[in-house]
């Protein structure tokens, strides 16, 4: 048996024999597999509840009786954002960012009902998850166990043992890092398990998990070379530990905490009240529709009335209130969409500099590369929003052309008894109406996503190698 696998073998004994070792690492297994079934659990939950939540939402819709167009306008319509299955491994930002809409005419709403509004402030804290085991909890695992690999054999002198033997520095090294590689590979193991069982649920793409995969393999192996580069520059186990506890405290907690902060007063957003306040504003700038004198509506009315060669609205071969309300739609979502696009760009500001601050934290870039190949980061929400918007302003301007061409102006001015009940448009009219459907991305997509936090993983754990074969260059040397 070569020199590297005694060393190794000989290290995993000393771990063994560790009762607080064993028991810890007991302890991760049955965490990780308590988060796996409880993530999967949660994410089965709520996949089947906005399912059901959306059928009902369609079934009111479609059950409408004969209405007014611009009435079913009003009463708009819910949609719900369904959940892929690498959700259950690390369900992102949907905890925050809220998981349903609800569309209607003259307004873009946001998404409501996220888990942390709905439950105990402890949610805020982070969810249990297998991303969350494995990004947080196995680091501190292996550096309680590995702390001591190469400083416990200078502090006791026995490193010079090992040499004088006839092992070479590069030997001792390599036999820790298999040591503790194979103590990382069993402790990420359950939590890959439960990985390759969630993705095995309809929906999965092989690229985003391979990714997944990638990325989590490259984070521990990390820790493995971080621990052994730290163990070999410090001279005694103690120190090594006191060092190894503060890296893990700045790069996994710390940084993570302070990044988003720091990216919030950099970037600062407005709040929903200051937004529909500017909204609010720039509408009645833009013009009223209900003012015959308005400027905009005038000029619309002018155009309208030399587009069908007539001079009365009352001439007009398409009820006139159903075009204004077409305009009116067009010029309010224009403005919503700017107003969204300027968020959107705060927020992807705001991203790069917590992104930037990864180059810091790998723990950051691990996070980042995990909710994007899952799809549950911010570019995932905004591509719901997105389509969210699109379906809402389809439906809209639908109902406002059905009120153009299927309900006459005299009737929709009329106000005799029966005015109300010819203006009315058959219930059989919104079963027509297309149901929101989520286009989920390519899993090339996702995969391209979260390729830069995995760049930015590898390159820690080359540089830490790299620093690792020159501090091998002086082991065992007194100092």
């Amino acid at each position: 048996m070569s020199a590297t696998r005694l060393i190794a073998r000989d290290e995993l004994r000393l771990m063994v024999r560790n009762r607080v070792a064993v028991i810890a690492f007991t302890l991760l297994v049955l965490l990780t597999l308590v988060a796996v079934l409880s993530s999967w659990s949660h994410q089965r939950s709520n996949a089947d509840l906005r399912a059901r939540h959306q059928h009902e939402a369609e079934h009111a819709f479609d059950a409408q009786p004969d209405r007014h167009p611009h009435r079913v306008v009003h009463y708009g319509h819910f949609i719900f954002r369904p959940l892929g299955p690498l959700a259950a491994f690390d369900p992102g930002v949907d905890a925050f960012t809220g998981s349903s809409m609800f569309l209607e005419g003259h307004r873009q709403n946001t998404a409501n009902f996220g888990d942390v509004r709905q439950s105990s402030l402890l949610v805020r804290f982070g969810q249990l998850t297998p991303a969350f085991v494995l990004q947080v909890v196995a680091p501190l695992l292996l550096i309680f166990l590995g702390y001591g690999a190469l400083a416990r054999e200078t502090e006791r002198g026995t490193m010079r043992l090992l040499m004088l033997q006839g092992a070479a520095r590069g030997q001792v090294i390599r036999g820790k890092l298999l040591a503790l590689g194979a103590v990382a590979l069993l402790a990420g193991l359950p939590a890959m398990i439960g990985f390759v069982a969630i993705a095995g649920q309809p929906g999965a793409l092989v690229m985003p998990m391979t990714v997944i995969a990638l990325g989590y393999a490259a984070y521990l192996a990390l820790w493995a070379v971080l621990i052994v580069l730290v163990s070999a520059l410090v001279r005694r186990s103690r120190d090594a530990l006191l060092a190894l506890v503060a890296l893990w405290a700045v790069a996994v907690v710390l940084l993570p905490r302070v990044a988003p902060d720091v990216a919030s007063a950099a970037v600062p957003l407005q709040n929903r009240l200051q937004t529909d306040v500017a909204i609010a504003r720039d509408l009645r700038q833009m013009g009223d529709s209900h003012n015959p004198d308005d400027p905009h509506f005038a000029a619309f009315k002018q155009s309208v009335l030399k587009r069908y060669g007539v001079t009365r609205i009352e001439d007009l071969p398409l009820n006139y209130k159903g075009l204004v309300g077409m305009e009116g739609e067009r010029l309010t979502s224009e403005l919503f969409d700017r107003y969204a696009g300027r968020s959107y760009a705060a927020q992807n500001t705001q991203n790069g500099i917590v992104e930037a601050v990864g180059v810091l934290s790998p723990a950051i870039a691990l996070r980042s590369l995990s909710m994007a190949a899952a799809g549950t980061d911010f570019a995932g929400h905004r591509r719901f929003l997105e389509q969210a918007e699109a379906y809402r302003y389809a439906l809209v301007q639908r109902l406002n052309r059905m009120q153009a061409e299927a309900v006459s102006y005299a009737d929709d001015v009329a106000e005799d008894p029966g005015a109300d009940r010819r203006k009315r448009v058959s219930a059989a009219s919104w079963e027509k109406m297309p149901d929101f459907t989520y286009r989920a991305p390519s899993g090339t997509a996702l995969a391209a996503g979260a390729l830069p936090g995995l760049a930015i993983v590898v390159a820690w754990l080359v540089v830490a190698g790299l620093l690792l074969a020159r501090a091998s260059r002086r082991l065992g040397e007194s100092r």
